[in-house]
């Protein structure tokens, strides 16, 4: 009877432990399925980015603030080619003018100084005017057709291949690692040249 009686009880204390336990094993549940989430390949301790599945031309996962799941991927991708390409231009451009490769009708100065000069003696008014014309006639329009239409051409497509290259995504990946890095090197070259007051290399003591 005895024994009877520490059997009910037992029986009963584990019982009474039951949903503690369950409440553990269902708490550790979602931890154990995060750990095996995918992680970023450009900061392997951080898990991958949803929106960021590899399947675009130089996603490495890189995103760390999460703006793709605020942003559309495809506006971000248009936003950072023409970036990309604008400052692979202004590179080249700005040091070639530092250099002395200048058009004969141009003022004689620096890239630093030019546009200030070019404000007072008005090119710089035609040039707004031919730049905005481009935005108006084609940024804009794509931007409208990436969010709307899923049949869109890729971001940074305008159809524009004279030499006929292509887009394989080799070339895609090239285009987007030199204009990434060139976006940096503009940055840096317009900041040293502020800096410094000096020519290419924007050293000082030049």
């Amino acid at each position: 009877m005895a024994s009877m009686s520490a059997l009910v009880l037992l029986a009963g204390q584990t019982a009474a432990f039951a949903p503690e336990l369950s409440a553990v094993v269902s708490r550790a549940a979602p931890r154990s399925s995060l750990s095996m989430q995918a992680k970023s390949k450009a900061i392997p301790f951080l898990d991958q980015p949803p929106a960021l599945d590899g399947t675009m031309a130089g996603d490495i996962g890189f995103d760390p603030l999460l703006l793709s799941n605020i942003i559309p991927i495809k506006w971000a991708r248009e936003a950072e080619l023409k970036h990309a390409r604008v400052c692979m231009l202004a590179t080249l451009g700005w040091v070639a003018v530092d250099l002395g490769f200048t058009m004969p009708e141009a003022p004689k100065v620096s890239s630093l100084a030019a546009h200030d000069v070019t404000v007072d003696k008005g090119p710089m008014f035609f040039l707004l005017l031919v730049i905005s014309t481009i935005e108006i006639v084609g940024g804009i329009p794509k931007v409208f057709q990436l969010l709307n239409d899923e049949d869109a051409a890729a971001p940074g497509d305008y159809k524009f291949d004279p030499i006929g290259f292509g887009g394989s995504m080799d070339l895609q990946e090239k285009e987007l690692a030199n204009g990434r890095l060139a976006m940096m090197a503009f940055s840096g070259i317009v900041t040293q040249a502020s800096l410094t007051g000096n020519g290419f290399p924007y050293l000082y003591g030049n």
